[in-house]
C-alpha cells in the first residue's frame, strides 16, 4: 500500500484533534465536588459514551444532546445540576484545547499538499468556536446538522465523499473512536488510521466495538511518519 497516494485525509474533531475526555472530565469535576463524589474517570467517560450514542439515535442539535448527557449522567451518579448549568457542557465546550501535536502536524500535512477535511458529530456555532484552536484552515467541513443525523451513520461520511469528488482510495480518514469513526468509514471502503492514544481507554468516551483500522497511531504526528514511509 503507497501511503503518498492519499490526496485527502479527514479527521474526526473531538477525540481525534481535541481533548474531548479531558474536556468532559473538567467540566464535570467541579459538579461532581460540590456533591461530595469521587467517581472513576473510565466509569464517568463510558457512561457518558452510553448516554451520548442513546440520546443521538433521533436527531436534535448537538446542544441538545450535550444538556440531556449532562442531565442524564447528574442522575445516574448522583450529583446536583442546576437549571442554570444544563448546557454546560455545550459552554465549555469551545474552550476544550487540541492535543500538543495537532496544530504541528496539520501545518506539516498542509506543506505536503495534502488536503485537509474534519467531519464532526456537532453544531456550527460549536464548530466555529472550536475551529479558532487550530493553525490551518481545513479544505472541507461537514458536520452532523447538514446532514441531521451523528456519525456512525454513514450518510455523513457520504456527503463528505460527495464534496470531495476524489476516488476513495486517495482518501485517509483519521478517528479516535472506532465506534464513530472507523467502523462506518472502512464500510464505506476508506482506508482508516486510529488514534489510539497510549495510557488512555481504547473506547473511552464511546460505545465499545470491533474493528481492525489499516493503520495505529499513538498521537497525530504519526500520521507524517506513516505517509512518509510508503
Amino acid at each position: 500500500m503507497k501511503r503518498s497516494r492519499f490526496l485527502w485525509i479527514s479527521f474526526d474533531c473531538y477525540g481525534t484533534l481535541i481533548d474531548w475526555e479531558k474536556g468532559i472530565l473538567n467540566t464535570l469535576k467541579p459538579l461532581l465536588k460540590r456533591s461530595a463524589l469521587k467517581v472513576d474517570p473510565l466509569k464517568v467517560l463510558r457512561l457518558y459514551g452510553e448516554l451520548e450514542s442513546h440520546f443521538e439515535k433521533n436527531y436534535r442539535p448537538y446542544r441538545e444532546v450535550l444538556k440531556l448527557v449532562l442531565r442524564a449522567l447528574a442522575e445516574r451518579l448522583g450529583f446536583e445540576l442546576r437549571p442554570s448549568e444544563e448546557y454546560l457542557l455545550a459552554e465549555t465546550l469551545p474552550n476544550w484545547r487540541p492535543f500538543p501535536e495537532v496544530n504541528e502536524t496539520l501545518l506539516s500535512l498542509k506543506d505536503r499538499g495534502v488536503k485537509l477535511a474534519l467531519i464532526s458529530n456537532t453544531d456550527r456555532d460549536l464548530l466555529s468556536e472550536t475551529m479558532r484552536l487550530f493553525s490551518v484552515a481545513f479544505d472541507l467541513v461537514v458536520i452532523a446538522e447538514e446532514v441531521r443525523t451523528y456519525k456512525p451513520d454513514p450518510e455523513i461520511f457520504e456527503l463528505m465523499l460527495r464534496r470531495m469528488g476524489a476516488p476513495r482510495s486517495q482518501i485517509l480518514h483519521v478517528g479516535q473512536s472506532l465506534f464513530h469513526d472507523i467502523v462506518p468509514a472502512r464500510r464505506l471502503g476508506l482506508t482508516t488510521c486510529w488514534v489510539k492514544r497510549p495510557g488512555r481507554d481504547p473506547y473511552g468516551a464511546t460505545l465499545p466495538v470491533e474493528a481492525e483500522p489499516d493503520f495505529v497511531i499513538s498521537d497525530l504526528s504519526g500520521l507524517l511518519t506513516l505517509l512518509s514511509s510508503g
